[in-house]
C-alpha cells in the first residue's frame, strides 16, 4: 500500500485507537504508549501489505495483539522486581519454593506476595529480596525479632495457600468501566470530584463494590489488578468517605447509577409533560402581567436600539433567568422534605459537605430521536451564604463560561467577589481593575472614560428586594399547586424505577434527591427551557448575551 493511503487510514484511526487503549489501561502513560505502539505496528504493517480486504478489522486484531502484549508486560512486574532477578533469588535454597523457577510459577509468586500485608509484605521484601538480616529488619520496622519469624513463618503459608488457588476475576479485568458523568449535590470542598475520580482503577475499584461489600483482595481478583495498587487506592477512598468500611471489606458510598435506555426513555417523556404543562404557561404569565418591567428587576440588559437614559429591556435575556429561577425556587412548601441534607450528606476531610454520584452508560444505547440530553450542565446552584444578597446560576450549553472558568460563580470566592463589587458599586464607584474584571467576564457593562464621563450597567438579572422576589416566586407556585396531582402521578412510577436501582444502603441518600423532582432539578429546569426553545416562545441568546446567561443576584432571606 502507498503510504499516502496508510497514512490516511491510520488518521482515521488514531481517536478510536487511543479511546480503546484508555478504557483497558490502568492509567493515562500506558494508554499513550500502548496506543502508539498500536499505531506504529498498523501503519508499518500497512506499508508492506496490498492484499488486505478488511481494513477495520486487522486494525483491531493489531490493536487486541498489541493489548495481549501489555497485559502479560504488566503482569511480569507486579512489584517492581525483575522476573530474571526473581529466579535468581528463588534459586537460593533458604528460598520459598526452591524448586519452581520457572517464569509462569514467579509471575504467580509476584502476583502472590502482593495479596499479603502490609507489614508481612515489607519482612518478606526486605528479607528474600534485599538479603537482609532478620535481627535489622526488625529493628527498622520496630518490632520484635520474634514477630519477625513468626511472620515469615504465615507469609510462606499464606504464599504456598495462594499459589494454589484459581483466582477469579471479573470482565471488568478486560472490560472495565468508565464514569460518563460524575459530581456532587452539596458543597465542594477544597478538592474537586475529579481528583478523586480521575483514574480508571479508582472508578473500577468504586463500581466493582457498589452493591455488595468486598475485600481488598476480592476487588483486586475481580479487577485482575495487583492488591498492592487496590489497597492504597481504596484506602484513600475510605478516608474521603466515598467508600464505607464494614470489619475487613468496603462498599461504595455514593449514588453510582446505571440507567438503561428503557429507563432514560421513560425519564425524558415524564419531563417533557411536565415542563409542558408548566413552561409555557410560566412564560404566559410572566410576559403577558407585565412584570417584566418592574423597576425591581435590575441589571437590565437592553435591545440595541435602546439608549442609557431610556433603556428597552431585552425581556427574552431576562426570562432566560427568570424562568429557571422560579421553576426550581417556587413551590418549596409543596415538596416533601422529609428527609434532610444532614441525614443522608457526608462530610469530607477537605471541607467538603455533599452527596456525590456518578453515571455509568452502555457503550451503545438506542434512544428516541427527540431525547433531550444534558450537555455542559452544572447547577443550579446558590453562593454567597450570610450577606444581604446571593447569587443563583446554573450552566448550560446556551452558555459561554467556559473561557471564563475563573471567574465561574460556581466558586464561593468568584460568587462572593461578585455580590461585594455589587454591593459597594450602589454606593460608589469601583476601582478601574474591578471594573475591568466584571467587564471582561461579561457581568458589567461600561460606556465612556473612567475618568471623565464613565456609565455602567450591570448584565446579571438583579432582583432588587423581597417583594419582587415574593412576585415572582408566586407565580410559579400558582402553577405547581395547579398541577400537583399531575406531578405527582407523573413522578410516582419514576420514583419507584429509581429506588429499585440503587442499593438498599444508598436508598435514602437518593430519596432525598428525589423530594427535588419538578423543584431544583437541573433536569425539570433542562426541559423548561427546552420546551420553550422548540415553541419559540425563548429565543436564543446572542454571543454576548451568553457569558452572563442564568445568573442573577437575589435577596438572601
Amino acid at each position: 500500500m502507498n503510504r499516502q493511503d496508510a497514512e490516511k487510514i491510520i488518521t482515521e484511526y488514531l481517536k478510536p485507537i487511543f479511546g480503546f487503549a484508555l478504557k483497558r489501561c490502568k492509567n493515562m502513560q500506558d494508554a499513550e504508549d500502548l496506543s502508539q505502539e498500536i499505531v506504529l505496528k498498523a501503519f508499518r504493517a500497512l506499508l508492506i501489505k496490498d492484499d488486505i480486504g478488511d481494513t477495520n478489522k486487522f486494525i483491531w486484531t493489531v490493536a487486541h495483539n498489541a493489548l495481549s502484549n501489555y497485559y502479560r508486560d504488566t503482569a511480569g512486574s507486579m512489584i517492581g522486581v525483575s522476573i530474571d532477578e526473581m529466579a535468581e533469588i528463588l534459586s537460593d535454597p533458604d528460598s520459598l519454593f526452591a524448586e519452581d523457577d520457572n517464569s509462569e510459577t514467579i509471575c504467580r509468586l509476584q502476583s502472590e506476595i502482593a495479596y499479603l500485608s502490609k507489614l508481612q509484605r515489607k519482612i518478606v521484601i526486605a528479607y528474600y529480596f534485599e538479603n537482609r538480616k532478620q535481627a535489622d529488619i526488625a529493628k527498622d520496622l520496630g518490632i520484635p525479632l520474634g514477630t519477625v519469624k513468626w511472620h515469615l513463618f504465615e507469609a510462606k503459608k499464606e504464599l504456598k495457600k495462594g499459589m494454589d488457588i484459581m483466582r477469579k476475576t471479573s470482565e471488568l479485568k478486560f472490560n472495565p468501566i468508565k464514569f460518563n458523568s460524575f459530581g456532587i449535590n452539596g458543597s465542594i470542598g477544597t478538592k474537586s470530584t475529579y481528583e478523586f475520580f480521575r483514574s480508571a482503577l479508582v472508578q473500577n475499584i468504586c463500581y466493582c463494590v457498589r452493591n455488595e461489600a468486598k475485600t481488598v483482595h476480592e476487588i483486586a481478583d475481580a479487577l485482575g489488578v495487583s492488591p498492592v495498587y487496590v489497597e492504597n487506592e481504596v484506602e484513600y477512598l475510605a478516608e474521603n468517605g466515598f467508600l464505607k468500611e464494614e470489619k475487613d471489606k468496603y462498599i461504595v458510598n455514593f449514588i453510582i447509577s446505571e440507567p438503561t435506555a428503557e429507563f432514560l426513555t421513560m425519564q425524558d417523556a415524564m419531563y417533557k409533560k411536565a415542563a409542558g404543562l408548566f413552561a409555557g404557561e410560566l412564560y404566559d404569565e410572566l410576559v403577558s402581567s407585565g412584570i417584566l418591567d418592574d423597576e425591581s428587576i435590575l441589571g437590565n440588559y437592553m435591545l440595541p436600539n435602546s439608549t442609557r437614559e431610556k433603556p428597552l429591556r431585552d425581556h427574552n435575556f431576562l426570562l432566560w433567568s427568570l424562568i429557571p429561577y422560579i421553576a426550581a425556587i417556587s413551590g418549596e412548601k409543596l415538596m416533601d422534605n422529609t428527609i434532610t441534607f444532614e441525614e443522608v450528606a457526608t462530610i469530607r476531610p477537605d471541607g467538603a459537605h455533599n452527596i456525590a454520584y456518578a453515571t455509568v452508560l452502555p457503550e451503545h444505547m438506542n434512544l428516541p430521536n427527540d431525547y433531550v440530553y444534558m450537555k455542559d450542565w452544572c447547577g443550579p446552584m446558590t453562593n454567597g451564604y450570610g450577606g444581604q444578597y446571593m447569587l443563583w446560576c446554573i450552566d448550560t450549553e446556551w452558555s459561554d463560561r467556559e473561557k471564563h472558568r475563573g471567574a465561574y460563580p460556581i466558586y464561593d470566592e468568584v460568587a462572593r467577589r461578585i455580590l461585594s463589587l455589587y454591593d459597594y458599586e450602589k454606593e460608589a464607584i469601583l476601582s478601574k481593575e474591578d471594573y475591568a474584571w466584571l467587564s471582561e467576564h461579561g457581568y458589567i457593562k461600561t460606556w465612556g472614560d473612567y475618568d471623565k464621563v464613565f456609565k455602567t450597567a450591570w448584565q446579571i438579572v438583579i432582583l432588587a428586594n423581597k417583594e419582587i422576589k415574593e412576585k415572582l416566586l408566586a407565580i410559579g407556585e400558582k402553577l405547581k399547586a395547579k398541577y400537583k396531582d399531575e406531578f405527582d402521578a407523573l413522578k410516582a412510577p419514576y420514583v419507584e424505577a429509581v429506588l429499585a436501582s440503587v442499593p438498599a444502603h444508598l436508598r435514602k441518600a437518593k430519596a432525598y434527591e428525589l423530594q427535588f423532582v419538578f423543584h431544583s432539578d437541573g433536569w425539570f429546569l433542562l426541559h423548561c427551557i427546552v420546551s420553550l426553545l422548540n415553541s419559540g416562545k425563548l429565543k436564543l441568546p446572542t454571543e454576548e448575551q451568553r457569558k452572563s446567561l442564568t445568573t442573577l443576584i437575589v435577596p438572601n432571606m
